[in-house]
């Protein structure tokens, strides 16, 4: 295998969260990868028995919590330290949130069911996509979106306030604030009404 890291003394951790390439499967990665499951899994055991147990371990996973947010389980994540959640926002079940990179959703959002948050990006080179080496790139949703059931967005991508994305759409690029976009990709149908 090639030395894609020869001359750069960084840790893999510290060139995943600089958004350079770097090898998910470093052991200091992976124990907090199982960490994640870990916990993510005592969250959907305690999510339907116990919510103050629920919401504890919930907020031991994630790297924020706002008063009053909601998310259903399961939810899956890679690192979940890496995801913030703003007060008030509710998450339906099943969201999927890959957080290589960190995930920002904002205060009073709305998040359908089977969504999922993808910051993780591979080479299109053959070489190091063999390799293993993937990067990252963030992802945020301000404050007061909406998005509908099984909606996908891309690495990279920023979610304008109030906006909203219609089911089942792939998010690719940037929307702007107070809009309606929907399709795949998505792309921007109307202004929000009285906006």
């Amino acid at each position: 295998m090639t030395d894609h890291f020869a001359g750069d003394p960084r840790t893999q951790r510290e060139r995943m969260l600089a958004g350079d390439l770097y090898l998910a499967d470093d052991p200091e990665l992976e124990r907090d990868a199982r960490r994640a499951v870990r916990l993510a899994a005592e969250y959907a055991d305690a999510y339907p028995r116990d919510p103050d147990a629920a919401r504890a371990i919930l907020a031991e996973l994630l790297g924020g919590l706002g008063e009053g947010a909601h998310i259903r389980a399961p939810l899956t994540v890679d690192y979940g330290s890496h995801l913030t959640v703003g007060a008030g926002t509710f998450v339906n079940a099943g969201l999927t949130a890959l957080d290589v990179a960190p995930i920002t959703i904002g205060r009073d959002c709305q998040i359908g069911p089977n969504v999922q948050l993808l910051t993780p990006t591979h080479p299109l080179e053959p070489g190091p996509r063999r390799d293993k080496l993937e990067a990252a790139r963030p992802i945020v949703l301000e404050d007061n979106v909406w998005l509908g059931g099984g909606v996908i967005v891309l690495p990279g991508v920023r979610i304008g306030e109030n906006s909203v994305v219609g089911a089942g759409s792939v998010v690719t690029r940037d929307i702007p604030p107070n809009v309606v976009a929907v399709g795949n990709p998505a792309r921007v149908v109307r202004p929000l009404p009285g906006i």
